[in-house]
């Protein structure tokens, strides 16, 4: 796995890719906000589909002493030493895609782990989302965003919301003035702590 990395102190973002096609429309949306956080905020770009991870094997109840290989504790690492974790995925069947989920489904892998504190690990940092789609209607990603908000909400983080736009052929993101607008101040200002609606009806009450 290579992580491109710039540096600086404060904050860290990993941005992780989950697009089955290269340079699609959801990774250059991402890099237009990318491109707009500053200078000595350190980056790194995970693609998924250059990983050699295989499928999540859910073993926390049989297999307690199952070794990580190289290319998932590099992964591992990445999420956890990163302050903000960026989810860019295209939606697919109104979700995440499959590479993307698949990453996901090792957090649950990750939090089984003797001694890996993955969830103090995660509390307090940030996570955000950005997905393009061929609906104009951006609704329809509705199902995608709680998924985030609900992931960030069981492992007590931050949640910054999805920067969506319109696409559906290579580049054609770029079209979408409001989409590549919202990307250059998607990163800026404080991200609320994610809450469950049971939660929130109950902070209300």
């Amino acid at each position: 796995m290579t992580l491109d990395q710039s540096p600086g102190p404060h904050r860290s973002f990993l941005f992780v890719l989950g697009s089955s096609r290269a340079d699609g429309n959801s990774e250059i949306l991402a890099r237009e906000a990318a491109a707009h956080l500053p200078a000595d905020v350190p980056r790194r770009w995970v693609d998924l589909n250059r990983l050699a991870l295989p499928d999540f094997q859910d073993g926390r109840h049989e297999d307690a002493g199952r070794q990580a290989d190289e290319v998932e504790e590099l992964l591992r690492r990445a999420t956890v030493e990163a302050t903000d974790i960026v989810i860019v995925s295209p939606l697919y069947w109104y979700s995440l895609s499959a590479q993307t989920k698949r990453y996901l489904d090792y957090w649950s892998g990750w939090l089984n782990v003797p001694g890996s504190d993955f969830k103090k690990l995660m509390a307090g940092g940030t996570l955000w989302g950005v997905t393009a789609m061929a609906d104009d209607d951006h609704v329809v990603a509705d199902g995608l965003v709680t998924g985030l908000s609900h992931s960030a909400a069981y492992l007590k983080m931050r949640f910054g919301g999805v920067l969506t736009g319109t696409a559906s052929r290579p580049g054609r993101v770029r079209a979408d003035e409001g989409a590549m607008a919202r990307a250059r101040t998607f990163f800026q200002g404080d991200a609320p702590l994610a809450r469950f609606p049971y939660e929130e009806a109950g902070a209300v009450a």
